[in-house]
């Protein structure tokens, strides 16, 4: 592996500049920043010239966003596990930052990062490119996938059964009584969404209730996408229950179903996905479907441990957990 004046030369700054994108300090300019950033991504640099990654006793946490809490609570699930196996933990919060998720990796290996648990990467889009996973994995890279595992990419992956959330959240409606049930999906090109997907359309099937493409409706992952993908649901033939691919999604459908003057679960009934704290608290508290975080946290710590360390793995790629219906206050029979 090339050392920091290798990297320096190779993209024709100082090591000065290269020491200053590695600790992500001010005073280079982005067209800079980039240059080096893609020497790295080419040479991966090692701190001390070695052919393999230090022990630092470091992992790195990598989380799309801190908006939705339960990007915080595996965070800090992960971080305790880690605590308790004797690592320490540095967390990146890749989709603020101003770089690619790439770009972020090299510079934590550039630091001595020795491990990298990946929660809902960018492996969950279906439509963007995956070498650089590929390429990390070649160099010997450690990392383990939370909620985003993808069979092609060859690492090991942990998380919740998507397909088996959206399955059972509609068969939580149609037991209910709901027989037109709606979806308020994520982004077509997330991978979670298209396994809810599949979970929904299959419990419809079973309970002989319609699944047809006019009952989904995708938009970007939080509140406002719920509003606006719910806005377009009641547009048309109205569902009595809708189910949803979060939490945030969820509330922000309850807040346009109110705008329109329905009542929850009256006339209207929800469900949302993660159990965040705030879903007890809302009103009319959310009825959900709740990960086991812990669990999740434990075994891709332990599984991603056991491959650093050389021991026998925990964790086999495709580990999944079940979710559990949380049934509150959101759902009811039809009114």
């Amino acid at each position: 592996m090339p050392g920091l004046a290798e990297i320096a030369e190779a993209a024709g700054v100082s090591i000065s500049t290269v020491s200053r994108v590695l600790n992500r300090r001010a005073g280079v300019n982005e067209e800079t920043r980039r240059k080096v950033l893609r020497v790295l991504a080419e040479r991966p640099y090692s701190p001390r010239g070695l052919g393999a990654l230090q022990r630092t006793g470091v992992l790195g946490l990598l989380i799309p966003e801190l908006s939705n809490p339960v990007f915080p609570a595996f965070a800090e699930a992960l971080e305790t596990r880690a605590a308790g196996r004797g690592y320490s933990t540095v967390l990146c919060n890749t989709r603020s930052a101003s770089i690619r998720e790439e770009e972020y990796v090299r510079m934590l290996l550039a630091r001595g990062i020795e491990g990298m648990v990946f929660v809902s990467p960018e492996a969950t889009d279906v439509r963007a490119s995956h070498d650089h996973y590929r390429q990390l994995k070649a160099e010997g890279v450690h990392m383990v996938f939370v909620n985003g595992g993808m069979p092609s990419l060859e690492v090991p992956d942990v998380g919740v059964d998507e397909q088996a959330a959206g399955y059972l959240a509609a068969r939580h409606l149609a037991e209910l009584g709901h027989r037109r049930i709606g979806f308020v999906s994520g982004p077509t090109r997330s991978m979670p969404a298209r396994l809810k997907a599949t979970g929904w359309a299959v419990a419809l099937e079973e309970a002989g209730l319609p699944h047809d493409v006019e009952l989904i409706e995708h938009a970007p992952y939080g509140p406002a996408g719920g509003a606006s993908a719910m806005g377009r649901l009641l547009d048309g033939p109205r569902p009595t229950g809708v189910i949803c691919s979060s939490d945030l999604m969820a509330l922000g459908a309850i807040s346009e179903a109110r705008r329109r003057g329905l009542t929850v679960p009256q006339d209207l009934s929800v469900v949302g996905f993660d159990d965040i704290p705030l879903a007890a608290y809302c009103t009319p508290a959310l009825t959900t479907l709740a990960q086991p975080i812990p669990e999740i946290a434990r075994a891709a710590v332990d599984g991603l441990l056991a491959d650093m360390e050389s021991t026998p793995a925990t964790v086999r790629a495709g580990s999944v957990f079940r979710p559990r219906v949380v049934v509150r206050d959101s759902t009811a029979t039809p009114g």
